[in-house]
């Protein structure tokens, strides 16, 4: 990628630091600012990155591989974060479908709410949900930790291979259907459970796993003894030993 002018770059929207980077989506195309986070080398000190007016844009800071934190100014369409590897995201607003799709590591922080099939086929890191997270929520998780303080809709967890889904409110039909390994954890009502998807003893690992997603997603005045854990009934794969744990 060339290399950006300064002094144009001032003009055009782009404010920096030696430790900060801001954005504006409202005089850069979006495409500059993913260039420039996927160009970041290790160690760089340009650690703090701020995007202006968002207004809904596709694909902010997606494959960010990079520990730095980003904040987005406003809500943002869909895929905010795909990819995530590292870096610490917060959306000051509300996101569209596939927040935090294919995360890796880092986190992200949604303040509003979250669309349909957050945090889908995370791998790793911590997806926090301040307020509701629509249907399909954690479909086929991989090891991803998702939080979510509202509620959650239907079909949530589909298929949901490792990792643990925390619902500090009400979840919709069909949770868990033809889950494999994933626990999840909630603390309202279940609309149904989905095919193989049972309620589970919550035994002393389970309350200080919980207890400690629970702090790490900020969450505070909740106990882990609220919640109900559901999981796989493992009557519908065949179950591998090694990951008994899940259990």
């Amino acid at each position: 990628m060339p290399a950006i002018n300064v002094s144009k770059a001032l003009d055009q929207g782009h404010i920096q630091s030696q430790a900060s980077r801001a954005f504006d989506l409202a005089e850069v195309p979006l495409r500059e600012l993913n260039q420039a986070l996927h160009s970041l080398p290790p160690g760089s000190n340009e650690t703090a990155w701020e995007v202006l007016n968002p207004k809904g844009s596709h694909s902010v800071a997606v494959g960010v591989d990079q520990p730095i934190t980003i904040d987005v100014r406003g809500s943002v369409g869909y895929y905010c974060g795909g990819m995530n590897d590292g870096s610490a995201i917060t959306v000051h607003g509300s996101a569209g479908p596939g927040v935090g799709e294919n995360m890796m590591s880092g986190s992200i922080t949604v303040k509003g709410d979250a669309s349909q099939y957050a945090g889908a086929t995370g791998r790793g890191g911590l997806l926090v949900i301040e307020g509701n997270a629509s249907s399909r929520c954690g479909i086929s998780m991989k090891g991803i930790d998702i939080v979510v303080h509202g509620n959650i809709g239907h079909m949530s967890a589909f298929m949901a291979q490792s990792g643990n889904l925390v619902v500090l409110g009400d979840a919709g039909d069909a949770l868990g259907d033809s889950i494999y390994e994933a626990r999840l954890f909630v603390r309202g009502k279940v609309g149904s459970l989905g095919a193989d998807c049972i309620a589970k003893e919550m035994r002393p690992e389970h309350l200080e796993l919980l207890q400690g997603l629970l702090d790490r997603a900020g969450v505070t005045g909740v106990k882990a003894a609220e919640f109900k854990r559901y999981g796989s009934a493992r009557t519908l794969y065949n179950f591998n030993i090694d990951n008994a744990d899940a259990y």
